[in-house]
């Protein structure tokens, strides 16, 4: 487990096999969330997509939350800590209900603090449970700011973006996961913004890494857990001024070819790219669209994306919609893990493309 310390803030960590109850109605006024999230009955909070997260404040120098790993595999999940706008490091969550005592020492006389708790791996690990907290709550100010949703894939997740714990090729394959160091919430902390991820590893516009027949964005995306569990609709209640699509490396991958693979379709990847807009713009007809290429692809098949991006932006020139805008990303060479960039990569991406944004939200 890592942290970052400094002269301000110290941060101290252990498990405990003891619960709390559930979270009380009148208690539950006092945590904020954000991203893709689910409120159960017993006021408890399920972080489900990658970088969602819930917020409080409390006085005093310590408190307890309780946390869960929730899925059908029985494994592990993570989150990612913030104190006081100071990340704090990254917490691996068990399968077992369990509480996580956090001490603050603070060198001045501040008793208020302000705790946010960010899923660091994404939607198809499973959720992870906030069933409630021993802090001695107090109301959180809530800024009224600009939203932008980050839709795409592993990239977006921020997969294989944290190795300081566990090295690349160890552990389970999400233990490199962290969300919280991804472009889309590095830029949007620089650009003061509320953040979504609507992101799943693999996952494409018209076919996915590995696969041409498993569902694709566009399939699940009016789904809760970017999934095929139409049971739980998303209820699109996050409004987003922007709507940025980072979506297409997948699409033009080999796989790993243990599975056939068919070349590129243009047309499929076009025709699927309008429709999943038409759906977008059903819902919020009049937010801001902005296409992203990819950092991955490159050469030839770059230049066949950009062509592909293109036309989908003037397929919607005669639209009453805002005009769609293109951002391409730099190609570069990922230092992650599975030729995905790591934290420093998705630094140098969310400096590449924060300025883009931040004339748009103007």
């Amino acid at each position: 487990m890592q942290f970052t310390e400094n002269n301000l803030l110290f941060l101290f960590l252990v498990t405990s096999s003891l619960s709390f109850g559930q979270i009380r109605q009148e208690d539950s006024y006092f945590f904020k969330q954000q991203g893709r999230t689910e409120k159960l009955g017993d006021n408890s909070l399920m972080l489900v997509s990658a970088a969602s997260s819930v917020t409080f404040s409390f006085t005093g120098n310590s408190c307890e939350i309780s946390l869960q790993s929730i899925n059908e595999y029985g494994h592990h999940a993570y989150v990612s800590l913030e104190l006081d706008g100071k990340y704090l490091g990254r917490l691996r969550v068990e399968k077992e209900l369990k509480n996580y005592p956090i001490k603050v020492v603070s060198k001045g006389k501040h008793s208020k603090h302000t705790l946010k708790i960010f899923k660091a791996t994404e939607a198809s690990t499973g959720g992870v449970l906030f069933s409630g907290t021993t802090a001695k709550l107090t109301s959180t100010k809530v800024k009224d700011k600009k939203k932008i949703e980050f839709i795409g894939n592993s990239i977006t997740s921020g997969m294989g973006n944290d190795t300081k714990e566990i090295p690349c090729g160890q552990g389970e394959w999400f233990d490199q996961h962290n969300a919280y160091f991804a472009y889309g919430p590095v830029l949007s902390r620089n650009l003061d913004v509320d953040f979504q991820l609507s992101s799943v590893s693999g996952m494409g516009m018209y076919r996915n890494w590995n696969d041409e027949t498993e569902p694709v964005m566009p399939n699940v995306y009016g789904n809760l857990a970017l999934n095929n569990d139409a049971s739980k609709p998303y209820e699109f209640n996050f409004k987003p001024d922007i709507i940025s699509i980072a979506l297409g490396t997948n699409d033009f991958s080999d796989g790993d070819g243990t599975k056939q693979r068919q070349p590129f379709s243009k047309d499929k990847f076009i025709a699927n790219y309008v429709n999943f807009l038409k759906m977008i713009y059903k819902h919020d007809p009049k937010v801001q669209v902005v296409l992203v290429n990819s950092p991955m692809v490159n050469g030839e098949r770059d230049k066949v994306f950009n062509d592909c991006l293109e036309k989908i932006q003037a397929s919607f020139k005669n639209e009453k919609s805002k005009p769609i805008k293109i951002f391409k990303f730099t190609a570069m060479t990922p230092h992650g893990c599975t030729s995905h960039p790591d934290a420093e990569d998705h630094q140098i991406m969310a400096k590449q493309y924060g300025p883009f944004l931040k004339k748009l939200l103007k």
